[in-house]
């Protein structure tokens, strides 16, 4: 069995395959913080878009990229629109002869693409001849895939624990400093100098870097670009594309054909 249901529990270190594949159309998913003892996981979406939070980042994953997940690292997967969920767990002793590396966001070509594809619809069963050959084009391609540098890291200071989950729940977004100094109780000095020290940004810079995540999961979903600026709160539509553009070098809508 590779298709799962919304809501239907799996547990990926209960099955003893090496490599196990799974498929399934969500919508408003939350995995909660959760990890896997023995095995490593690649996820990735051919449509929609998913955001990923560890103890200390946040990552997002629109379509033509893929997160590598090692064995053990606690995370979270949200995702709040319509998302073709792919996920593959290898072994960890077999996934060590391949690649070696933490966390990664990782860039798809086409032909990646459509071996995740088929190996998300693999049987649950031992690796025949077909498949293993498979699966060494797929390592070569996942040796040779660039990183990408779409992550976030996320403040721990007990006193942004409530405000981080709102903002990680989309349930609001960040505000200039001034108002969140007002809704926290702590000073204006004190929260830039927790964001420096914990981030390695600036409360305004990681406040810019968290909307540009959140316009690339709202224009992947489909929003268009006023309804984005309007809910991440920019003076005009062309601020937001100016600001979109400076930060990943196209225009809103060259970043969304891009990734169709």
């Amino acid at each position: 069995m590779a298709v799962l249901k919304q809501n239907q529990e799996f547990d990926a270190d209960s099955i003893p395959e090496i490599v196990v594949g799974i498929a399934s159309d969500m919508v408003l998913h939350d995995s909660g913080f959760h990890l896997h003892k023995t095995k490593s996981q690649l996820l990735y979406a051919p449509s929609g878009c998913m955001t990923v939070t560890t103890s200390d980042r946040q990552l997002v994953l629109p379509p033509l990229r893929m997160l590598w997940i090692p064995a053990n690292e606690v995370h979270r997967v949200n995702f709040r629109n319509i998302v073709a969920y792919r996920s593959i767990y290898f072994d960890e002793s077999y996934a060590g002869k391949y690649i070696n590396t933490g966390l990664k966001v990782l860039h798809v070509n086409p032909l990646l693409k459509e071996i995740i594809e088929r190996i998300c619809f693999w049987d649950w069963s031992a690796l025949k001849n077909d498949q293993t050959h498979l699966l060494k084009v797929f390592w070569d391609e996942m040796q040779r895939a660039p990183a990408e540098k779409l992550e976030l890291k996320m403040p721990k200071d007990w006193r942004f624990n409530k405000i981080i989950e709102d903002w990680t729940q989309r349930n609001s977004i960040p505000p200039m400093l001034k108002v969140l100094a007002e809704k926290t109780g702590a000073v204006e000095k004190t929260i830039s100098r927790i964001f420096k020290k914990e981030t390695g940004l600036s409360y305004q810079d990681w406040r810019q870097q968290w909307r540009l995540q959140r316009s690339i999961e709202l224009l992947v979903e489909g929003n268009s670009i006023g309804e984005v600026s309007h809910i991440l709160d920019f003076s005009s539509d062309s601020a937001f594309i100016e600001f979109f553009k400076k930060h990943t070098g196209s225009t809103p809508l060259q970043y969304v054909m891009k990734n169709e």
